[in-house]
């Protein structure tokens, strides 16, 4: 069998001032491996191509974030239709689910598209060895988000078991049939990969890129760091936390992170994340889309179609809606709540309502970085530290509001705080699940149109979802989850 990948012309279109390097397609084709990786444009092509996996409307592009949040704790159903996602929201998929075996495709279709250029990079004359190095460094970003995806989705809570079976650990190419007979690798050895990826990412990556689109949008050093500090934190390493925020968060107010042409730091109107440029300082990392339809999420697949437009689900009246933030009035974060013809309080993050959709989606800001320090620092007992990174995360959508005494008075105290600031400050964003699962908490019953979804404890065999029944016919050393 020819070796052939898929090969999307992925370039970056250099045009007017105020549309500078916005990323556009060619269509994708399938050429040769010789040729995919024969010139210096060819190579960036593919490379830019792991990020357009990324962009999959199963994955982060789209459904991807929505899965998570239907099977958290904040949102109700409001259609009972397979194709929205009633069995992910009802806690009762089964591994024949195309949404069970499309997320787990789309994610080990970038690991391998990312393993194959790593190969050819390691091996290139084409280009320099530092260009190269700095290719190698994206495959090895991309392979370990999508890793860290994967295993929070279809293995048991590294808390919860490390020694249980992960994932196939795949770090060499396949490019011809027969060849994906792999065993599962146990959790801990596959968190041990993706932060061999991240810390050898780290070295080899930018500092920055030449435009705001191309930082928010590619990897870089610091979004490696960033990305650490959300790993590790799942891990329970609060020290490690401490020691990869500090790399990109300074000691003292205002806490930002500056290098080069490059600054990362809050933004001071909390509504502009998710709207105008979406390249604002606290986009360490987002998911991208031009000015053009070929990259758009169909309608079921879109986050404003699914939060807002349709709604296909609405926010629990019952669930961190109803923290005074979201009804005080000082609280920015407010005014990204409405009300729907039903009556029903949906989420405004996302608010391009018609196709095409073209929301960034937010993967990794700044915000979050600031609350995983400050988890981390309260529970190695910096409640000072903690504090004041708390302070600032809620200080920029509400200058006045200062946290009770009693919210930040002890080491448990603080700790219960930063979680309902995560839930108010991430809401909508996929983060809910994680928190839930990292600490290896029940998933809550919850309402919604379509009926009731029962609570789901840590040791249901529904807490994860079951490994693909795609993968079981052709992986045949692949064990099913319990």
């Amino acid at each position: 069998m020819k070796k052939y990948i898929l090969l999307c012309w992925f370039i970056l279109l250099f045009t007017s001032a105020c549309n500078d390097d916005l990323l556009d397609t060619r269509p994708e084709t399938s050429i040769p491996e010789s040729v995919a990786f024969s010139t210096p444009e060819k190579i960036l092509a593919q490379t830019n191509n792991l990020y357009k996996q990324l962009q999959n409307q199963s994955f982060y592009g789209g459904r991807f974030i929505v899965f998570n949040e239907q099977r958290a704790d904040q949102f109700g159903q409001n259609d009972g239709n397979a194709a929205t996602g009633s069995a992910v929201w009802n806690q009762n998929v089964a591994s024949t689910n195309d949404f069970v075996n499309n997320v787990w495709s789309v994610g080990y279709t970038a690991i391998n598209a990312s393993n194959i250029l790593i190969s050819k990079m390691n091996e290139t004359t084409v280009i320099s060895n530092d260009l190269a190095k700095k290719y190698i460094a994206e495959a090895k970003f991309i392979r370990a988000f999508c890793y860290f995806s994967l295993i929070q989705t279809y293995a048991k809570p590294y808390n919860q078991d490390k020694n249980a079976l992960g994932l196939p650990l795949r770090l060499t190419p396949i490019t011809t049939s027969g060849n994906n007979d792999l065993a599962r690798s146990s959790v801990e050895m596959v968190y041990t990969q993706i932060l061999k990826d991240l810390d050898e990412a780290e070295t080899d990556l930018p500092v920055s890129y030449a435009t705001p689109l191309l930082n928010t949008s590619r990897a870089k050093k610091c979004t490696a760091i960033a990305l650490k500090t959300r790993v590790l934190l799942v891990q329970n390493n609060f020290d490690a936390v401490i020691t990869e925020s500090k790399k990109i968060v300074s000691a003292t107010m205002p806490f930002q992170y500056t290098e080069g042409n490059l600054t990362h730091k809050l933004e001071t109107n909390f509504a502009t994340i998710f709207g105008g440029s979406y390249t604002g300082t606290e986009a360490i990392f987002s998911i991208p889309f031009a000015n053009s339809s070929i990259e758009t999420p169909s309608a079921q697949y879109a986050l404003a179609y699914n939060y807002l437009a349709q709604p296909i689900i609405f926010l629990a009246a019952e669930g961190i809606v109803s923290n005074p933030a979201f009804n005080s009035g000082t609280d920015a974060r407010s005014t990204l709540i409405g009300t729907s013809s039903a009556n029903q309080k949906v989420l405004k993050k996302f608010n391009i309502t018609t196709a095409p959709f073209r929301d960034y989606v937010p993967v990794i800001r700044y915000a979050e970085v600031l609350l995983n320090y400050a988890e981390a620092a309260a529970y190695t007992d910096d409640l000072a530290t903690s504090t004041a990174l708390l302070q600032a995360v809620r200080n920029r959508s509400d200058a006045s509001y200062v946290f009770p005494a009693n919210d930040i008075a002890t080491k448990e105290a603080l700790i219960t705080t930063i979680q309902k600031e995560r839930d108010i400050e991430f809401l909508g964003e996929g983060i809910r699940l994680m928190d839930l699962q990292r600490k290896v908490q029940t998933l809550p019953a919850k309402k919604g149109s379509i009926g009731t979804a029962p609570l789901v404890l840590p040791t249901s065999s529904n807490y994860i979802w079951p490994i693909p029944s795609g993968e079981i016919a052709t992986n045949h050393l692949m064990v099913p989850n319990p």
